[in-house]
């Protein structure tokens, strides 16, 4: 059947990932339909921290990049997407850790970016809620924070954006079909969907990592910073099992997120309340002060796993017309800026604002299959 044109992209998925694509798509005059299931994906239930990881040279790039164009976006984002310059605190509970937050200071330096060693005796007067005892943290103070779900519709609001509430069920090249039955066709498509990309490529390398968080009353807290443990890069990149590390962030409102926890081989979306406690009572061993504040929600969702923990940003090399930008675990709010760039570039075979090669869907996929 043929298609109904309908756009020059269309972008599937309307979460952040998707809407920064559609953002820079339009910026460069396309045309662009967002078809979006209307399912609670990622972008609703991730924390919404911006930070610089570096546990390797793909993971550097990206979330460099990415943060450092929040940071020019910043001053153009709405109050509601409450973002926030906040920075980063990596804790370090012992001496070994204390040795690795000093390399990691050392990497980041090298690579330019800003940061800081913070003594152990200096941490309470800098963040009171937490425990006495810490060996000392990284401060990265570049890192920041926003309100996800309300920055993807802030990126969607376009004229040259058009969004439409439906189910994708076929996907073929730069084709697409709807539930309905009705065939939609572009210049090119964009697959990013986050764990539902599955269901339409079953090829693609992608498993659910399932995490919870935690949001609290109000309170006059004194929390500034992000904080997290340097163990919670770990957590990040365990492939089994179930891992909890500390991280507490704080919103705007008064509130604290309270996270985080990972584990496979699950496909349950509610609240596991051992993972819970277990969660809870770990981040509290770093700030005593949280036991004493009420939590008024909890809930899970899930993030889409690579096996090499890095996303899928590219053209599906079997598939002509059909580009990838998924898996990005839990850095997609982080990578967002960086995914939108790069696709653009590629699809206009422009220079690569960060090396693709990383995030290539060849190296799962093989080679390009051409009709």
């Amino acid at each position: 059947m043929t298609p109904t044109r309908v756009a020059d992209v269309i972008v599937i998925g309307a979460g952040i990932i998707g809407a920064a694509c559609a953002r820079e798509l339009a910026r460069r005059g396309q045309q662009v339909l967002v078809i979006d299931a209307g399912l609670h994906g990622a972008t609703a239930a991730g924390m919404g921290h911006l930070l610089v990881l570096d546990d390797n040279q793909a993971e550097l790039d990206i979330s460099r990049y990415s943060v450092n164009r929040w940071r020019e976006l910043g001053p153009q984002l709405p109050d509601d997407c409450a973002y926030r310059n906040n920075g980063t605190l990596w804790l370090a509970a012992n001496e070994e850790e204390l040795a690795a937050a000093e390399a990691k200071s050392g990497n980041l330096r090298a690579e330019g970016i800003r940061c800081e060693m913070v003594p152990g005796h200096a941490l309470q007067a800098m963040e009171p809620i937490l425990r006495d005892g810490l060996h000392g943290a990284l401060r990265l103070p570049d890192d920041g924070i926003l309100y996800a779900p309300n920055t993807a519709r802030w990126m969607l609001d376009n004229p040259r954006i058009t969004r439409r509430r439906a189910k994708v069920t076929v996907l073929d090249g730069n084709r697409v079909r709807l539930e309905d039955g009705s065939w939609l066709g572009a210049d090119a498509v964009v697959l990013a969907n986050g764990i539902q990309a599955v269901e339409l490529c079953p090829e693609l390398p992608i498993a659910p990592k399932k995490g919870h968080l935690l949001i609290t009353d109000r309170y006059p807290h004194p929390v500034t910073h992000t904080i997290t443990e340097l163990s919670y890069l770990t957590s990040v990149h365990n492939s089994s099992g179930a891992s909890v590390a500390c991280n507490i962030q704080p919103r705007p409102t008064g509130q604290l997120f309270i996270g985080t926890s990972r584990q496979f081989d699950t496909l349950d979306p509610e609240v596991d309340g051992w993972l819970l406690a277990r969660m809870l009572k770990h981040a509290a061993s770093y700030a005593p002060g949280l036991a004493q504040l009420n939590g008024i929600r909890a809930w899970a969702g899930f993030r889409a796993a690579t096996p090499d923990g890095m996303p899928l940003i590219g053209e599906h090399p079997a598939q002509p017309g059909l580009w990838l930008a998924v898996g990005h675990e839990g850095l997609g709010v982080t990578a967002a800026p960086a995914t939108a760039d790069l696709l653009a570039a590629l699809l206009w075979s422009e220079a690569e604002p960060i090396p693709a090669a990383a995030y290539a869907p060849r190296r799962y996929l093989g080679e390009t299959v051409h009709a």
